[in-house]
């Protein structure tokens, strides 16, 4: 292990042209972290805090990379960082305040420890699949460079983190756009008990730069100085010369994973090994030795130190336990959407397929919205699977139209990432079922950052979905249930030209993140008169496509046609349909009235049956509106299987052709 670990001397410090103020400046920077651990061990065996992850033995890493880089150039941290946010000279009375989970913190309690972001301070906190923060650094650093700035972005990761496909997609992603991302890994010899010889089988994880053609380096992370010096000369490199670097620094985790796991898989010898290489005591020798400091300079630095922990914990201590009420936690889940309608009367119209209005949405945004960037596969040159952006990057440039590599999960985080730092993005999952591939950042970053930090996301994520082309079970899903659970997601599913123009306009006017459902089979089947000129539709309002008085038929999507179809062969029912349009937020208003008047309620989806949107809202209309049925709410949705190819076995698998006897079971009850 100790091999393995590359640290088979004692640090050698090299001042080169670093004064005394500097060094000085490093040392107590480095002496804080640690002196705010050695509390916070205090505090959780006392049981006064709950839990700690410990950075004790690697400060140097965040301190040195803090200190290279400007204050304005973000920094994505992990749990053993806290030098990058002492570094920043974030006050402790609000980091401790965020670790117990109170209102002077940066989450109003709905995060814990490093689980935060802070736009004020430019740190961009981690979530606990680890691996999505590093695309997100992609995004904010392609923000950056879109912009002609010269800033970098740095990202931490561990050496178990360099694992997941995350790593290899974020690393991919920067050195194909040159993206000036600095790609910080601690090799601190386990993630969680598993040693590296159980994580990798490279020598060195700097290596792996090789695949990405991307340069890299090996750096002592023990050594503040040798930190220091050489991230400062190589972020200083990249800003005039865009690219993405990526640094393993060697180190070690002196304490478990989090305190309640121990450290009793780690051999004693290692231990002792690494405790003679202690960042912050050999670091406090060489100032001695070289006379920079002295001892009682050192006692009067952690005696400032230790005072302002003090103070800092007795403010925390003497704040009142978080409180709040439903109404505040709910309306936090989304931002803020300051919708201003723009107006489609009097305009000009053209008769136009669904998919020209996606077209035209999409354009329109675009010069509108000169911080739109358009991402996907093959939707520059070649336009998109469906042509949908044809033409777009001769318009628009590659900048703003860019063509990805076949990594869902990364151009997500890129998104979230350009959201970040001030753009908007709109991606293109070529088909809706490939989405799977980029689920996690969705559901888990996207979903959730404006409850937890109050940041926005401000991402489209287009979905061409639905069967009925014949397309088989990897083409043909129409999967919006999975997102209609996950609060902080917007899904919007339109039926008509009309409404995919305006709907996509208000989707990417809103800073939410939306899931916009494209049903293919609708593509260049359906035409209506459309507006030329640009207009939006509010989100959540659902639209009455028939009325009647006889049944309340709710659908959206593909589903919409086929109930009309029904409608006009047996036309002597008196229907009230409903196109809900959009899911999430959803208009159960508008359903209520109905049902309210005609006591009878259908509802179509193309998604198979058990625990789709269509289950919640039956649920929801026998919950509150029960007294006004005349018949139990009927759903009618495909077969609980996979879908099928052929197209036998398609129309089995649909429930088209299922409605009319539907309609006719419940009108008689």
């Amino acid at each position: 292990m100790i091999s393995d670990i590359n640290a088979s001397k004692m640090l050698n410090f090299k001042r080169g042209l670093l004064n005394d103020t500097t060094l000085v400046s490093l040392y107590k920077s480095i002496i804080k972290p640690r002196l705010i651990e050695e509390k916070m061990l205090v505090l959780l065996r006392q049981g006064k805090i709950s839990k700690w992850f410990s950075g004790i033995g690697q400060e140097a890493i965040a301190v040195g990379v803090t200190a290279a880089l400007d204050t304005d150039e973000y920094i994505l941290p992990m749990h053993r960082n806290l030098g990058v946010f002492t570094g920043r000279n974030i006050p402790l009375d609000r980091l401790f305040s965020q670790w117990q989970g109170k209102a002077n913190g940066f989450t109003k309690g709905r995060d814990r420890s490093f689980h935060f972001g802070t736009q004020e301070y430019k740190i961009i906190g981690m979530i606990s699949h680890l691996g999505p923060q590093l695309g997100v650094a992609d995004g904010i650093a392609l923000a950056h460079k879109l912009r002609s700035e010269q800033k970098v972005t740095a990202v931490f990761t561990g050496e178990g983190g360099t694992s997941e496909g995350d790593f290899h997609e974020a690393l991919n992603v920067a050195s194909i756009w040159d993206l000036p991302v600095l790609f910080c890994i601690e090799n601190n010899g386990y993630g969680l008990s598993t040693p590296t010889s159980e994580q990798y089988r490279c020598e060195h994880l700097a290596d792996r730069a090789i695949g990405y053609g991307m340069e890299s380096h090996i750096i002592d992370g023990n050594n503040i100085i040798e930190v220091y010096d050489r991230i400062r000369s190589v972020v200083a490199s990249m800003r005039t010369n865009p690219r993405p670097v990526l640094i393993e620094f060697k180190t070690f985790r002196m304490r478990g994973h989090e305190e309640a796991s121990g450290i009793k898989y780690v051999p004693d010898d290692l231990l002792k090994h690494w405790a003679a290489l202690d960042p912050v005591e050999n670091f406090k020798s060489f100032l001695l030795a070289e006379n920079i400091i002295s001892l009682k300079d050192d006692v009067a630095f952690r005696s400032e130190i230790i005072t302002e922990i003090e103070q800092a914990l007795s403010k925390t201590f003497a704040e009142d336990d978080i409180s709040s009420s439903e109404e505040n936690e709910l309306n936090d889940v989304y931002a803020h959407s300051n919708f201003k309608a723009v107006t489609s009367e009097k305009m000009e119209t053209e008769a136009i397929r669904l998919i020209d209005a996606v077209t035209q949405a999409l354009d329109l945004s675009m010069q509108k919205n000169e911080n739109l960037i358009i991402m996907g596969q093959d939707i520059a040159e070649y336009g998109g699977a469906f042509k949908v952006t044809e033409g777009f990057v001769t318009k628009y440039g590659r900048e703003r139209v860019r063509n990805t590599p076949i990594c869902e999960s990364a151009i997500v985080e890129v998104a979230m990432g350009l959201a970040i730092n001030n753009f908007k993005a709109v991606v293109e999952m070529q088909f809706a079922d490939f989405v799977s591939s980029g689920f996690n950042p969705i559901v888990n970053y996207l979903a959730k950052s404006h409850y937890r930090w109050g940041q926005t996301a401000d991402v489209v994520i287009r979905m061409p979905c639905g069967a009925g082309v014949g397309a088989g079970p990897f083409h043909s899903q129409t999967n919006e249930a999975w997102f209609t659970h996950t609060p902080g997601l917007k899904v919007v599913y339109p039926a008509f030209p009309y409404d995919a123009k305006g709907l996509l306009a208000s989707s990417i006017e809103d800073p939410n993140p939306v899931l916009f459902f494209e049903h293919k089979a609708l593509y260049r089947t359906i035409r209506q008169e459309v507006p030329t000129a640009y207009y939006n539709l509010e989100l959540g309002k659902a639209a009455l496509v028939t009325t009647g008085h006889q049944l309340t038929l709710v659908a959206y999507g593909a589903a919409i046609h086929w109930a009309l179809e029904a409608l006009e062969t047996e036309n002597e029912w008196s229907v009230d349909l409903i196109d809900l349009r959009t899911l999430v937020p959803l208009d159960f208003d508008t359903i209520s009235e109905s049902v309210k008047k005609t006591g009878k309620v259908l509802l179509i989806s193309e998604d198979s049956s058990f625990g789709t949107l269509m289950a919640d809202i039956s649920a929801k209309i026998g919950e509150e509106l029960f007294v006004y049925l005349d018949a139990p709410v009927k759903r009618l949705s495909s077969l609980d299987m996979p879908i099928p190819f052929a197209a036998v076995l398609e129309d089995l698998y649909l429930p088209k052709n299922r409605i009319t006897s539907a309609i006719a079971e419940i009108m008689a009850f």
